[in-house]
């Protein structure tokens, strides 16, 4: 496919699952991502700054995603002292 400029570009690319680390399909409808902003020590919003978390459609359908995602806030300090894995 070729954009306005005349490059040739990617129609899709590929993305990662956050919790499990599999290629998420171009059909996965049901597939999300959830980006959580960055505050800085007074609860202000940083510009532009957040954490993308990716969740495969498989995940949501087990009912994992919600753990999943806890678990990864708490790897990255985005919930320190709320929730403990």
């Amino acid at each position: 496919m070729q954009n306005d400029q005349g490059k040739v570009v990617e129609k899709f690319i590929p993305r990662k699952c956050s919790a499990t680390q599999n290629i998420i399909q171009p059909k996965d409808h049901s597939s999300v991502q959830i980006n959580v902003r960055k505050v800085n020590e007074k609860g202000v919003l940083i510009d532009q700054e957040f954490d993308a978390f990716i969740f495969c459609g498989k995940l949501r359908a087990e009912g994992k995603s919600d753990r999943a995602l806890n678990r990864l806030a708490c790897e990255k300090n985005i919930m320190k002292g709320v929730y403990k894995f």
